[in-house]
């Protein structure tokens, strides 16, 4: 899943300004009622996800005779969106095998497929331990059918398309009392349910509330959830995804923020204790958009290459490639966040004279980042801070203000750089 980067200002100092953080798209789950995967598509498409892409979505996935509604319904005084599907009679159960070949199938980005794969295989082989079975053997029942598929599958693609990096997950109440499935009555919350809630902050009850987290939407919170949300986001969008209870003293919902929160917030929040060094390094889930020109002239392909990287592009890197009948090119590759990708291609596809554009899905392991700002004998310059995996930390002077303080003072770069980092205690 890709983040995306922008600014935000934080603090004040006499010689040291931070004046920008890169920053990352994460999503904040606030099971207070409980989680499901209807839900959970519901609270996605409450904070900004196009409907279209969910009442598409059984075409999308190849699934037939599948209907979708989606509604604006009341719980406890509270606007929210439910997810309903009308599904034809279906197999009874169905092996991880035949799920796999459904997924596979999709045209959904392979980073959503490994997840959802990972949340199947995760529930299968609770299955399969609860039963005393193999993987191989069990069957899977309310979380293999056709509404579950479309739940796992549309809720992460849906977070992709988002631009989310991160979901954080706050403590879920497990319900009481007892549900029907296809394994007779059994108490809440059942078995597999537990079991994939295992690692997970709960809290029992409410009491009377019955089911209040499915299989389906314990396994989408194991699978997605990095912990608590971070110390520090600023919101910028919520919705609500609405169950299919109606309680009188409370809202039966779950609530989705979408926020930006500092790379380092970020960083901190997903270290595992004892780890917390390491984790600061913070791996993304980017698109790389590569097209081959050998019909522009120099000039042109630099101007391609600005217009792109001034337009949201991560970076922009022109390689020297080989192209038909040992024709010499140039290869540009546009490293971009997951809900900048559409765009950018068009504009590749738009303003260059290539004729078409690769794509593909690649994780990067960046450093988290800071941008400060000192005064160098009254003249500004901005420095990139980052933080190693070790916590040292390491500056870099951006290279045109350290020119223009250089010329204007009639100084060397290096005294000039040197300067710089001085100001802000790092050698």
């Amino acid at each position: 899943m890709g983040g995306q980067q922008s600014s935000i200002a934080v603090s004040h100092h006499p010689l040291s300004t931070i004046h920008y953080l890169p920053i990352m798209r994460i999503a904040i789950l606030d099971p207070f009622s409980g989680v499901s995967g209807d839900m959970f598509l519901g609270a996605l498409l409450d904070a900004g996800l196009d409907e279209a892409f969910i009442t598409s979505l059984p075409t999308t996935l190849g699934i037939d005779g599948v209907t979708v509604e989606v509604k604006t319904v009341s719980r406890g005084m509270i606007a929210c969106k439910k997810v309903d599907f009308t599904i034809p009679p279906q197999p009874h159960g169905r092996h991880l095998k035949h799920i796999k070949a459904i997924v596979d199938a999709t045209p959904a980005p392979d980073s959503v497929k490994e997840k959802a794969m990972r949340a199947f295989t995760l529930i299968t082989e609770c299955e399969a331990a609860i039963h005393g079975t193999t993987v191989e053997r069990v069957h899977l029942h309310e979380v293999g059918s056709v509404d579950a598929i479309l739940d796992i599958v549309g809720s992460i693609w849906g977070l992709e398309k988002l631009g989310v990096s991160h979901v954080f997950c706050g403590t879920i109440p497990l319900g009481d009392g007892f549900v029907d499935t296809a394994h007779g009555r059994m108490a809440v919350p059942t078995a597999a349910t537990l079991r994939l809630l295992e690692g997970l902050p709960v809290r029992p009850g409410p009491e009377g509330s019955g089911e209040l987290v499915t299989p389906t939407g314990a396994a989408l919170v194991r699978v997605l959830s990095a912990g608590a949300a971070p110390s520090e986001y600023i919101p910028r969008a919520s919705g609500f995804g609405a169950g299919t209870k109606e309680f009188k003293d409370r809202a039966n919902a779950l609530r989705l923020v979408l926020a930006d929160a500092p790379d380092a917030a970020v960083a901190r929040a997903v270290a595992a204790p004892g780890e917390s060094d390491e984790a600061l390094a913070i791996t993304e889930t980017l698109v790389m958009l590569a097209a081959d020109i050998d019909d522009a002239t120099g000039e042109q392909i630099a101007s391609f290459a600005e217009t792109i990287r001034t337009s949201g592009a991560l970076d922009v890197t022109l390689l020297s490639t080989m192209m038909k009948k040992g024709r010499p090119g140039t290869r540009i590759e546009v490293l971009c966040a997951v809900s900048e990708s559409d765009r950018l291609e068009r504009l590749l596809l738009s303003e260059s004279t290539t004729i078409g554009v690769r794509r593909s899905v690649v994780t990067r392991r960046a450093l988290p980042r800071e941008q400060h700002e000192v005064h160098v004998r009254g003249e500004t310059v901005r420095l990139k801070v980052v933080t190693l995996p070790d916590g040292r930390r390491r500056a870099k002077p951006e290279f045109e203000d350290v020119q223009r303080v250089a010329k204007t003072q009639d100084r060397s770069l290096a005294e000039v750089a040197a300067e710089a980092v001085s100001l802000l205690g790092m050698n």
